[in-house]
Order: structure tokens, then sequence, then C-alpha cells
């Protein structure tokens, strides 16, 4: 790690002197953290973080290395990273490489050596705001220049570019055909798909209903993605999903998808202080009254009073069942998080086969 002195400006004027590592240069985003003590890896390939400054608030971050295996997309979603301590010297036997490289070999970069617990305090109290990493010492253009930032276009940045089929190599009679709108999606999804026995065709976010027709799905599965749902860059997306609607089509949303499903559904969406981002997050079922720990990445939430699962935290939408369809706000294929929730691919394929059987 280079260690040269390095600063962080916030939208605010509050400055915040530490030190770099990964890639040099200057780079302004949104900042928000995540409380994960593991998933590093998940988090920084995570395409939900498109045009933001990651502040991880657990304090060694790197320990275990580099680990391709781990990733949930090919490159790196954040813009920049900010941690208390990298780890220099990985230990894990899965390991290829250390922190510090990686991100120097993706051009991201880092910042370590500041008190990121009150950097998250600050967040937490004033909401989330944008700031600006910089090897020179800040000056107002900084500041302003960090004030004026905003995400443009996000979910068209990360989404694929051309249709995809993937199946299991096992399991070459998959009967089931699931249409993937990727929004920014986390491999995890389509690797839960596959492992219930289904064929999945990964779909551009711009995709027309006449091409996701053509395939005959049996289910439709939308994708986490970055960004507000409630953009106007999203309005087509949304249409789309009307007519799927109105196919009957089993439809599962997860994180932005479940936010656009509810988009097309009538319903509205609003900006949260400081989301929700880690693997600690509990949510409650309430028609069983049952509690879960999941794993959470987003900014906004679903406005409603008819929740399947909320969050027990705050109150707000975790999830809206439909009856054939249904989406929740919370990432339940667990990548990297727990695995309390994975029984809601099983309620999809459940769906789907009730469906089929009508």
């Amino acid at each position: 790690m280079s260690g040269n002195p390095a600063y962080l400006i916030l939208e605010n004027g509050e400055i915040f002197e530490g030190k770099s590592f990964g890639a040099h240069g200057d780079v302004t985003g949104e900042i928000v953290f995540t409380t994960g003590m593991t998933g590093y890896l998940e988090t920084l390939t995570d395409q939900s973080y498109c045009g933001q400054i990651v502040l991880q608030t657990f304090p060694l971050i790197g320990n275990y290395g580099v680990i391709p295996e781990d990733f949930e997309s090919g490159s790196i979603g954040a813009k920049a990273y900010i941690v208390k301590y990298p780890c220099a010297a990985p230990s894990n036997f899965r390991s290829e490489g250390d922190l510090d490289s990686f991100l120097k070999e993706r051009g991201i970069v880092g910042l370590y050596d500041i008190d990121t617990r009150s950097l998250t305090k600050i967040i937490r109290e004033n909401g989330v705001m944008n700031g600006k990493i910089t090897s020179s010492i800040p000056t107002e253009a900084d500041r302003k220049e960090a004030h004026k930032y905003t995400v443009v276009h996000p979910i068209a940045a990360v989404s694929s570019r051309e249709i995809v089929k993937a199946e299991d190599a096992d399991n070459s009679k998959a009967e089931r055909r699931i249409a993937l709108m990727d929004f920014g999606a986390k491999r995890g999804i389509q690797n839960a798909l596959l492992k219930r026995g289904c064929t999945v065709w990964t779909f551009p976010h711009d995709i027309i209903i006449e091409e996701i027709m053509k395939i005959e799905p049996n289910g439709i599965m939308l994708s986490n993605g970055p960004g507000d749902p409630a953009d106007s860059d999203n309005k087509k997306i949304v249409e789309t999903l009307k007519a799927l609607i109105k196919k009957d089509i089993p439809i599962f949303g997860i994180c932005m998808g479940h936010q656009l499903l509810a988009l097309a559904n009538g319903y509205k969406t609003a900006k949260l202080k400081f989301g929700h981002r880690g693997a600690n997050q509990p949510v409650k079922d309430t028609r069983s009254g049952s509690v879960y720990i999941t794993s959470q990445n987003h900014g906004y939430e679903v406005i409603a009073e008819d929740s399947s699962f909320i969050n027990v935290n705050d109150g707000s939408c975790e999830g809206l069942d439909y009856g054939n369809s249904f989406s929740v706000q919370f990432h339940p294929e667990a990548r990297g998080g727990p695995l309390d929730t994975g029984f809601l691919f099983d309620l999809f394929m459940e769906r789907i086969d009730n469906h089929a059987a009508k």
C-alpha cells in the first residue's frame, strides 16, 4: 500500500485526512455505509453500488484475501472504497491476492486510516451525502463538486447488453424457463435458480416484452440494481412490467426488482435517510410473525401499508405479495449474508408449478 496522504471532503464541508491504497486518483460519489463483518468481495462486486463510495463500518477488511469465486459480477460496482484498516497479508487457502492489489488492478481508489466510526455517525445523523476523495488538500471547489454530484443512468450502465442463456450441466432436462431481467443482477440470483432446476435467460434492462415472450417463460425474475426506482430512466421498464403483469406469469422481484414491480402495481417509492446495507438486517413476516436476518443493499423504500415483510428497525416495507407474484426488498440469495430466507426461491418454484397446473 502506498500510504500516501489522501483526503475525503463531504458536501457539508467536513474533511477527513487518511491514507491512500488501491488506485491513485480523485473520485466523487455518494457515500454509503455497509455494516457487514464479512462479504467485502460480494459488496465490491455488487453493481447496486454503481455511482457510490462504499464505507465499511467493520474495521478490518481484506483479511481473507481476494477470491474470484465469490464475486457477484465481473467488475467492481463501487466508485471508491473506504475502510479503517485494509489487511496487507491475508490468510486463506482460497485467496488469490490482496485487497490493495485487487483495487489497483481494477482502477478503484481506496482510502484508509480515517475515523470511519465518526463518518458513519455523520451519515446516520444527517443522511446519505456526497463526498470527494482527493490526494490534494481539499478546497471549496472540491466541496462544490461533491455537492453537485448525481448518479446518471445507473441501470443502463450495469445491465447486460445481450440475451444470455444459462443452464446447469447436470440438469439438461430443466422444465422451468425463467426470464431474468438484469438491472445489475448478482450472480447469486441466477445460481439460486439454476440450483432449483431452471433454465435462465438473462435479458437487458430495456428489452421489449415480445423478446421475453419468445422463450415462453414460466416465471419472470427481477434483479437488484442501482439508483432511484422512480427515476425517469426507468419508465420504460415499469411499462414493460405492467405488460408482463397482464400476462399472468409468476414474477419474483428482489431489491430494485421489488421497487420497480411495486411502481408497476401503483405504489410509490421514497428515499431512505441512510438506507439498509449489510448482512444483519432483521425483517418480520407480517403473516406468521417470524423474524429473519437478511442481507440488504438499498437506499429507497416502497411506501405500503399491506407489506408481507417489514423492517424490524424502522418499520419500512420489505416485501409485497400480489398473489401470483411477489417481491422482497432484501436478498434471499444471501450473497453475502445469512441463508434465512432462501426458501423464497422455493416459494417462487411452487407458484410457477401451481400456475402451470391450472
